[in-house]
């Protein structure tokens, strides 16, 4: 710790005889052992109580993450249950998306063309059918039809 070896502590034991003297000199060796008794005691007592704390702290942690563990299970049960749930559901509309549809229809259910528009449509459409049979009055010129003469 101090690294003090045999020669400097003989210097010293040799300087606190000729301080002290021979009268006073056990005295003073008995008190600073008590010193360096308490002191070690005190260090002791610190460092094992920094320890049981680190030690408090780890198992807080511990704690904290098996907490944190048990959260991500419960939610990913949650997340199970609902994909099941959303399977479920898409396998009972199945059915219902196997019904054939004629072209208009599928335009009507995709709103692709307003109610307005289907009736305009079919107009167009008889009048299209009309003008390719050679069907059309005169006046009554279709586009891209030519007239009748």
């Amino acid at each position: 710790m101090f690294d003090i070896g045999f020669p400097e502590f003989f210097i010293a034991a040799l300087v606190a005889l000729v301080v002290l003297g021979p009268q006073r000199l056990p005295a003073a060796l008995r008190t600073l052992g008590l010193w360096v008794g308490r002191l070690r005691r005190s260090y002791y007592n610190v460092k094992t109580e920094v320890e049981r704390e680190i030690g408090m702290d780890e198992v807080r942690r511990q704690l904290h993450n098996e907490q944190i563990m048990a959260d991500v299970k419960r939610v990913e049960r949650e997340v199970r249950a609902m994909g099941r749930e959303v399977a479920g559901d898409a396998e009972a509309a199945e059915p219902a998306l196997d019904v054939p549809l004629d072209a208009e229809a599928a335009l009507d259910v995709a709103g692709a063309l307003p109610v307005e528009n289907t009736a305009a449509a079919h107009d167009a459409a008889a009048q299209s059918a009309a003008v390719a049979n050679g069907d059309t009055a005169e006046g009554d010129t279709a586009e891209g039809a030519a007239p009748r003469v």
